[in-house]
């Protein structure tokens, strides 16, 4: 009985701990299709600090996981930027936005 709480106290300090080390974020992004959300979600996935990313294709807006002590609001916009869309206030880099499948383009998602 003894180690079953001593098991017990110690998993929930460890994901207190886990907890305490993320934030949440949204950004506003000018994503149109599948395969933009498809594409931001992959390749934040890579970003150094970043624990989870989900974008809503309704609302535009992705919400980020990510450790504060690994990286910055700023430095995740900067990426999304970087992969060729506008986040929040960041506009996209264009030559990354022309590199982009013409679907992800269009104002509709659709060519």
């Amino acid at each position: 009985m003894k180690k079953l709480i001593i098991v017990s106290w110690l998993a929930l300090l460890f994901s207190v701990s886990i907890q305490a080390q993320t934030d949440t974020l949204k950004i506003k992004t000018s994503s149109v299709c599948e395969n933009c959300k498809r594409t931001i979600e992959n390749d934040l996935s890579f970003e150094k600090g970043v624990k989870a990313a989900t974008l809503d294709l309704d609302s535009n807006l992705i919400t980020v996981v990510y450790n504060p002590k690994k990286t910055t609001p700023e430095k995740i916009r900067q990426r999304i930027s970087d992969i060729g869309y506008d986040a929040d206030d960041v506009k996209r880099n264009p030559k990354a936005f022309n590199k982009l499948p013409d679907c992800c383009k269009s104002p509709d998602g659709h060519h």
